[in-house]
């Protein structure tokens, strides 16, 4: 939950900005003194705010591990994200956060074996997580990634995908796109099917981000291999609007994901209302 200084917004710096495919880029911000704004746990998110365009709930992609900078790796979809993405190095913008639970990285992970699965910009807010796991690697088990999107253009950290975790310690990188490419020799197919032909261990516990469809349709596949709700893990930070559980448009059932999640594992979710 956020502490009562995520109400107050800081003055950030984008540091420096660079395309991740043709709809996301993502951004470095710092303060003004040049330093890391806050600190945050995996999974956290803070609203961007542009005066006088708006303001928008983004996840944190970088791990708190990361002192010099905080990144956010944003699709462009909307006013604030197509300022952000038209916006220079050296612009403003405001800035408040922490805000929600973030992935218990420091109690439930500890010493498991992780299973993540994500789709197209659904990678960038559980990105975090396992930056997170690597940079304290004696502190879990194996590490399994299935990660999909439409296109190879549309894998986002593409370039950190190949060149570091696909030869991290005892990670292992499944990458799959919709549609077989003429520049693409790895899996072709999407992520739920994929996820039955890996068939994984249905011991580890599971962070699972992606679009609604791929969500039900790989808690399907999940279900069907053994893997229990409680051992699975999701983030709602899609539907997160004010962040401070005022306007209710968050609201699931008796929860506001803004103040109780965004981060939920399936057996809480399975005493709401299926609207999520």
């Amino acid at each position: 939950m956020e502490s009562n200084e995520s109400f107050i917004p800081y003055v950030g710096v984008i540091k420096e900005m660079f395309d991740e495919t043709p709809d996301v880029k993502s951004f470095r911000v710092v303060g003004l003194d040049g330093k890391k704004l806050f600190e945050h746990k995996p999974g956290q998110c803070a609203m961007l705010i542009v005066p006088g365009v708006g303001e928008s709930m983004i996840s944190i992609t970088s791990s708190p591990t990361v002192q010099e900078y905080m990144q956010f790796s944003i699709k462009k979809c909307g006013c604030v994200t197509t300022w952000l993405h038209n916006a220079q190095p050296g612009q403003q913008i405001a800035i408040r956060g922490p805000i929600g639970n973030g992935f218990p990285v420091d109690t439930t992970f500890k010493g498991k074996d992780i299973l993540v699965i994500a789709g197209g910009i659904g990678l960038a807010p559980v990105h975090s997580v396992v930056d997170y796991m690597l940079a304290h690697r004696s502190d879990y088990g194996r590490i399994q990634v299935i990660y999909g999107s439409r296109s190879k253009q549309d894998l986002v950290f593409l370039k950190q995908l190949q060149e570091e975790w696909a030869h991290a310690p005892n990670l292992d990188l499944n990458l799959t796109i919709d549609r077989a490419q003429d520049d693409w020799d790895g899996h072709v197919g999407f992520v739920p099917p994929y996820v039955t032909e890996m068939n994984p261990d249905p011991s580890m516990t599971v962070i699972m981000c992606g679009p609604p469809i791929l969500i039900h349709l790989s808690l399907d596949a999940l279900k069907k291999l053994g893997f229990k709700d409680e051992n699975v893990f999701t983030t709602l930070e899609m539907r997160m609007k004010c962040g401070i559980g005022k306007c209710g448009r968050c609201n699931v059932g008796n929860k506001f994901v803004c103040k109780d999640g965004p981060v939920f594992s399936f057996t809480q979710l399975a005493e709401l209302p299926g609207e999520y």
